[in-house]
């Protein structure tokens, strides 16, 4: 191929006939002989661009030879004759193991460390154990409240709950029921006049959060107070603490290792209906135990009801708070008690089973 065809731009009398000459330019270049040597070359795209082309103009020269080595690893014959190794499947992930829900350790610790308190209170000076539950629901009250101010902004008065609370439980370890009543009602009175000292703002909607804090910490709370001044105060006591830990127990063990129907997934997506079965078998099995060996004049078969009666307030209470935790979008009450949450994660199926355990043995043996 003639070098001055394909490097030297064409004339402008190339592709048409002049007027002046022949069916053929002059020139030897463009003699008859060699017209079909001078056929314009086919233009080839440049692989390293989309859309422009090796010789366009002068002025992407300069590009050309800066991109030349790119463009030959990175056409389309250097991809070709890379081997291709065959896409396998990915791997299925293995099972994962069912986990539980908490630290088992830092929970079972928590647990024992809280029993061994409880116990030597309950055992040793009865009025020890209720400055135990003084403290219990003054935390509680503190949890409680400043959950409610966090999340929703509703300012219940912490100061008359916790002094009117902690009176409350007193008053009904000294003065029985009817004492807790006249406590509990001072207690909402006193929320009431707090609270004036602050704007009316939002007034309503603190001092109901404020008389309701007091009726489910306190108050409820007080029944665990009542039970003691019996004869066999801590025995009555002791069986109303073991029937609700061995209820939650039997509750979180079958729920964990067989559960597969929910109880109610809108409240509490973590319990189910075996786990309810659980809970109820435990707590007739501990509960008729309990009535023969530690209850004075208990029988058997009371223990069957005890049991069946406290697995079923024991999961309303637990639902109960789910929902106030739900309502606020928090998944524990507190951070003070490692695997457990707070005070008022441990509280929740205590405080509706007191009054139920208490009315129940009156019922069966007495105050």
């Amino acid at each position: 191929m003639n070098d001055s065809s394909w490097g030297a731009p064409p004339r402008a009398e190339y592709w048409g006939q002049a007027p002046d000459q022949g069916p053929f330019p002059a020139g030897p270049a463009y003699g008859e002989h060699e017209v079909e040597q001078t056929r314009p070359m086919p233009i080839v795209p440049d692989a390293g661009r989309d859309g422009e082309y090796a010789g366009d103009s002068a002025q992407n020269d300069d590009r050309d030879h800066r991109d030349q080595g790119a463009a030959r690893l990175s056409g389309p014959l250097f991809r070709d004759e890379i081997p291709q190794e065959p896409m396998s499947a990915p791997e299925p992930p293995p099972p994962e193991k069912k986990k539980a829900g908490r630290d088992l350790r830092a929970a079972i610790g928590v647990g024992v460390g809280l029993g061994v308190v409880i116990i030597a209170s309950l055992f040793i000076v009865k009025a020890l154990f209720v400055g135990v539950i003084a403290v219990a629901v003054v935390v509680g009250l503190w949890e409680l409240t400043s959950r409610l101010e966090e999340r929703k902004g509703i300012k219940a008065p912490l100061v008359p709950l916790a002094v009117g609370g902690a009176a409350m439980v007193v008053a009904g370890y000294v003065r029985g029921a009817e004492g807790a009543w006249v406590a509990m009602a001072l207690t909402a009175l006193a929320v009431l006049v707090w609270r004036m000292t602050e704007p009316p703002e939002g007034y309503l909607k603190d001092v109901t959060a404020g008389v309701f804090a007091a009726f489910y910490v306190p108050f409820l709370a007080t029944f665990v107070a009542m039970m003691l001044t019996s004869d066999d105060g801590p025995q009555r006591v002791l069986t109303f603490l073991l029937l609700t830990v061995v209820s939650d127990t039997g509750a979180y063990a079958i729920g964990w290792r067989f559960g597969k129907t929910k109880l109610a997934p809108r409240i509490s997506p973590g319990k189910t209906r075996e786990g309810l079965v659980g809970a109820v078998t435990f707590a007739m099995a501990a509960g008729a135990l309990c009535m023969q060996f530690l209850i004075d004049d208990g029988q058997w078969w009371q223990g069957l009801l005890l049991g069946l009666a406290v697995a079923a307030s024991a999961t309303l209470g637990d639902l109960g708070e789910s929902m106030i935790k739900r309502d606020l979008g928090i998944k524990d009450m507190g951070t003070l008690l490692p695997g457990h949450g707070g005070i008022m994660d441990r509280l929740d199926s205590l405080l509706p089973t007191a009054p139920v355990v208490w009315l129940l043995l009156v019922l069966f043996v007495g105050s």
